[in-house]
């Protein structure tokens, strides 16, 4: 009888050091390879986690229970030294989008075509795909409204483009000169709030009755964030990425000031957040990596 106990103990520590063993993994992915550089990322119905690389022309898929990133969409056939930036998941219509860059050969310093694609989130067949306007331009981040429409991020160009639902073509929004070096863009509370990862600033951006944006309302901020990134809302509050000090910030806003709380250090280039039910998952760029931690209460 002792011996049966004592077997069936040493099972049971088998199978509990076997699933702590998994979920560790799990919260630690390598997105290809160290090189890969991971940039944003987002997770689709059925919990698939959907990551863009910064140094080859894929995005990549790694299913819900597995560890393994496996090639969903491949652009090489678009021109060398392609890339992506902006992963978003729209469940509502089964849709992937994506930020596209290429860079233009022969150009010191080197300038972008860039564009907004979209892909069937099942099956990676491609859908819509809009060049962002001029001879160099940085479609970096999106969102989802109220309304919606499709709001983008154009980095170099200090410009925000709206893709209303169901068109194929975007619209000038909002351009200021205070969007040069927009980045994150995100929705809380029906509110468009954007940060700058070149002046480490956060923003509101106020909309009129008629859809129009006004003059971009810099939030104050009871403390630095230092090359805020990719952003997203979840339960009430701002999650950031900090790519200039490895941090992830929960950030409070209350009308025209903010209160910033790091939640998470020690990380190689965080570049993207994604809040995903009690977990929110990180692209950390310089590891080549996806990696996770448990949604603060």
């Amino acid at each position: 009888m002792l011996v049966s106990n004592v077997r069936g103990l040493f099972i049971g520590l088998a199978v509990l050091v076997a699933g702590l063993a998994q979920a560790a993994s799990a919260a630690d992915i390598l997105i290809g390879d160290p090189k890969s550089q991971p940039e944003s990322l987002t997770i689709a119905p059925g919990g698939a986690l959907i990551v863009g690389s910064a140094s080859t022309p894929f995005v990549y898929r790694v299913r819900s229970g597995s560890t393994t990133a496996e090639k969903f969409i491949d652009a090489s056939a678009e021109g060398p030294g392609t890339f992506f930036f902006g992963m978003l998941a729209d469940a509502s219509t089964n849709t992937l989008w994506t930020c596209q860059l290429t860079p233009v050969p022969g150009t010191t310093p080197v300038q972008r075509h860039t564009a907004l694609r979209s892909f069937d989130l099942n099956t990676g067949a491609p859908k819509i795909r809009w060049n962002l306007p001029g001879d160099n331009s940085t479609c970096n981040d999106f969102a989802i409204g109220p309304d919606k429409a499709l709001y983008l991020a154009d980095t170099s160009n200090s410009k925000i483009y709206k893709l209303p639902a169901g068109a194929s073509k975007a619209d000038l929004f909002l351009e200021h000169r205070a969007l040069y070096g927009i980045d994150g863009i995100t929705f809380l509370n029906g509110t468009l709030y954007v940060n700058n990862v070149f002046s480490n600033n956060l923003y509101r951006i106020p909309v009129d009755a008629a859809g129009k944006a006004g003059q971009p309302v810099d939030i104050w901020m009871d403390q630095p964030v230092k090359g805020p990134d990719g952003m997203r809302a979840a339960n009430g509050k701002l999650i950031v990425a900090e790519n200039g000090s490895g941090k992830i910030s929960v950030i409070t806003v209350n009308g025209d000031k903010a209160t910033v709380k790091v939640i998470k250090e020690g990380l190689d280039t965080p570049t993207a957040v994604e809040p995903a039910g009690d977990t929110i998952w990180i692209a950390e760029r310089g590891s080549g990596k996806a990696v996770s931690m448990p949604m603060p209460k």
